[in-house]
């Protein structure tokens, strides 16, 4: 992961929005990372996203430490570790936003909003909170293993997310305000675009970011789409990247191997892959994880926002059918320009695992492309081994080089 200019700008940006959860005078709305934050913003309230807050659990490396408080109170360790984690840290009183952001502990909701467009975990996770702050918990419940996103299934969950305005006024104490919304969900597309742009720079030889920086970067899309603050972050952000692309710039020196990462990313050990995949020549280029930002949809028609929203989430790569997945990932791998994919099979993270059902087989089948499972999580990280990891990605960008 290397130095970008930008990532200063980045954290002055967060530092802001983690500063407002300290102000008791804003109502506060947590919700899902692909959940309905537009409607959210448009009522006022400041969103706060529990998935973030696991991210960043991983990432300090102590999640495994808290998921058996989660455990002991009925949690399985089976389910989402995001939920375990997080729900742990809570109970434990611990929190990585003190140290990062002076946050005492997680920000005390006024409501919860969910969308099981992702998993179920994520109800489950919000009725728990929900019933210790004793405030309501509402949300989408979305079809999964979509083929077509057809009028049928947007009118749905368009009408589901209308079913929120009611609760929202009452919580907020605001009035729905249409062009306000409609305003949100522009500045959310906008967001959007800029992010694929981003995202999409990795088509270039050599890359000039990776998978790893694309970790760091997607946290104002995740939390801040929808405001100026996202917007004007990723021009400066794909002004740099431009400027490095013109110089042949690249986070991985001397460049031999393109790959696809598939899956979640381990959040505790991204800097042992990253320098190892550095060490290596490899530049990981495209990833299935970074694109679930990306939500061109909210252009469709903004003036049905609603409906906007709904197709958006609706055409996430997680919500579809196995044989659209295939399509997507095989699309990728050629426009990127991909020598293999590593597919990363976390153990509490089922549906973002694309290894379970055949789909490395048959991929491979029509590139003709090598592809490898890694075993692991993405927070608990007693369920991956580093040496055994390390081993098997060697292997296979020996075999890559052989190969070539």
């Amino acid at each position: 992961m290397s130095s970008f200019k930008a990532a200063e700008k980045m954290k002055e940006i967060l530092g802001r929005y983690f500063e407002d959860f300290k102000d008791s005078s804003n109502k506060v709305a947590w919700v899902t990372s692909v959940g309905p934050a537009e409607l959210l913003h448009s009522f006022g309230f400041k969103v706060y996203y529990p998935e973030n807050h696991g991210a960043m659990l991983g990432a300090s490396k102590r999640a495994s430490d808290y998921i058996p408080y989660a455990n002991a109170v009925g949690y399985s360790p089976e389910i989402c570790s995001y939920l375990t984690s997080d729900v742990g840290a809570f109970l434990k009183g611990e929190t990585p936003m003190s140290k990062a952001y002076g946050l005492k502990s997680v920000p005390k909701p006024d409501i919860l909003v969910y969308n099981t467009n992702q998993c179920r975990d994520v109800q489950d996770w919000f009725l728990f909170y929900g019933k210790y702050f004793n405030v309501p918990v509402i949300g989408v419940s979305s079809p999964k293993n979509i083929n077509e996103v057809d009028d049928v299934v947007i009118n749905d969950v368009a009408n589901q997310i209308r079913s929120l305005v009611p609760t929202l006024e009452k919580v907020s104490g605001v009035k729905f305000d249409l062009d306000r919304f409609k305003e949100v969900v522009k500045k959310s597309y906008d967001t959007t675009i800029l992010w694929k742009e981003c995202l999409f720079f990795g088509k270039n030889i050599p890359s000039p970011l990776t998978f790893f920086d694309y970790n760091i970067f997607m946290a104002p899309a995740v939390v801040l789409r929808g405001t100026d603050d996202a917007i004007n972050f990723y021009k400066e952000l794909n002004s740099e990247i431009r400027e490095r692309v013109s110089q042949s710039l690249s986070t991985v020196k001397n460049q031999k191997v393109r790959l696809y990462w598939d899956g979640m990313p381990v959040w505790g050990r991204l800097r042992m892959l990253s320098e190892l995949f550095n060490e290596l020549g490899v530049a990981i280029v495209v990833s299935t994880y970074c694109n679930s930002w990306i939500f061109e949809d909210f252009g469709y028609d903004f003036n049905k926002p609603f409906e906007s929203m709904a197709k958006a989430y609706l055409e996430l790569f997680i919500v579809r059918s196995e044989p659209v997945k295939e399509g997507i990932v095989t699309k990728w791998m050629d426009e990127f320009k991909t020598d293999g994919i590593i597919y990363h099979d976390a153990k509490t993270c089922p549906y973002n695992s694309n290894s379970r059902y055949g789909m490395p087989q048959r991929i491979q089948k029509k590139t003709s492309k090598p592809y490898l499972i890694i075993n692991g999580d993405l927070n608990d990280m007693r369920l991956f081994s580093d040496e055994q990891s390390k081993t098997n990605v060697e292997a296979f960008v020996e075999q890559i080089l052989d190969n070539k």
